[in-house]
């Protein structure tokens, strides 16, 4: 991954000659031109957001990945996605704002570690989180999102021995709700690890009949005093089912940006983190790596079509089965 500095150093960060107000119209002119095509997840900046020609969670990019008959997919996101865009559409150029824009829970685990993991639990199948690299996913049997995960673990038989990884807590939310006992993986998000049910239970008081939203990679105790858990995607559907009810919303902030676009008179209220010396004087309900993707980034990305994100052919040929695999159980 290449540092920001490299932008400057490549003389890649330029502002349209018509002004960075006028953005949003330079991107989309070209997108035009270039065949190209934006995909965002729902935790980027709001004119990200604004500006994508599609938004969606993990599920959603990865099948409008496979969809797209564009020359060019923009992917805004995290690194992760580009990859899996890329695995899914190895004859297009997938290019992502800013390479640095990584996953904590990607990174807590690697393809080695892994390899030696199943190593030592021969019979077992792998189920691994989408947030995970192309090369971990070369070693899975199928990949899940947080909205379809217990959908695809059920299809397993019951005494089918499996391991899930890397998020501890969807993985112990699925063995939960489904009556397995899947081994799980130590990793965990790290946005999502800080939300607590001390917070949410000081907002109760002040909001008490506000609902709660909760995103499955929260910790067990959050999600017992959650209302409804689900993905992104579930947790707007509820909303936009919903709109009279007021929301407390323990997942990344930047869903709030669609949830208040759709539902504009309802009432969104973001679960602040637990308070350290870590996170004193940062925004840590946001994940900064998704928040990496900027629209000049965006702009020059699309401009100078770089960086443009590959996988290796050997690894993607791997890692794209369990991909397909799990689109077509879901």
């Amino acid at each position: 991954m290449m540092p920001n500095k490299e932008w400057e150093e490549k003389g890649f960060i330029d502002e349209p000659a018509t002004g960075v107000n006028n953005l949003k119209e330079e991107i989309k002119r070209l997108c035009e031109e270039k065949n190209a095509v934006i995909l965002a997840h729902y935790y980027t900046q709001g004119d990200i957001q604004e500006v994508a020609h599609f938004i969606g969670d993990s599920l959603a990019l990865a099948r409008k990945a496979a969809e797209t008959d564009a020359k060019i997919i923009v992917m805004c996101g995290v690194h992760f996605m580009a990859e899996t865009c890329k695995i899914l559409s190895p004859e297009k150029k997938v290019l992502a704002p800013d390479l640095n824009a990584g996953c904590s829970l990607a990174d807590s685990c690697k393809a080695e570690d892994l390899k030696k993991f199943k190593e030592e639990h021969p019979g077992y199948q792998v189920v691994s989180y989408v947030n995970t690299t192309a090369a971990v996913k070369a070693l899975t049997d199928v990949v899940v999102t947080s909205g379809n995960a217990k959908q695809i673990v059920d299809t397993f038989p019951k005494d089918a021995q499996l391991i899930f990884g890397p998020d501890y807590n969807l993985g112990s939310y699925i063995n939960a709700v489904t009556g397995r006992e899947m081994l799980l993986w130590q990793g965990g998000c790290h946005v999502h690890e800080r939300f607590s049910v001390e917070a949410i239970v000081k907002m109760k008081k002040k909001h008490p009949q506000a609902l709660v939203l909760a995103h499955p990679e929260c910790k067990g105790p959050v999600l017992k005093v959650a209302d409804v858990v689900g993905s992104t995607a579930v947790l707007l559907k509820y909303a936009v089912e919903h709109p009279d009810n007021e929301y407390i919303v323990a997942t990344e902030a930047g869903i709030l940006h669609e949830m208040q676009r759709k539902c504009p008179s309802t009432s969104f209220l973001p679960v602040p983190p637990e308070v350290s010396e870590a996170t004193v004087g940062c925004s840590c309900n946001e994940c900064q790596y998704m928040k990496m993707n900027t629209m000049l980034k965006l702009y020059n990305t699309l401009k100078y079509e770089w960086p443009e994100v590959d996988v290796k052919e050997e690894v993607a040929r791997e890692a794209v089965k369990p991909i397909e695999r799990m689109l077509e159980l879901s």
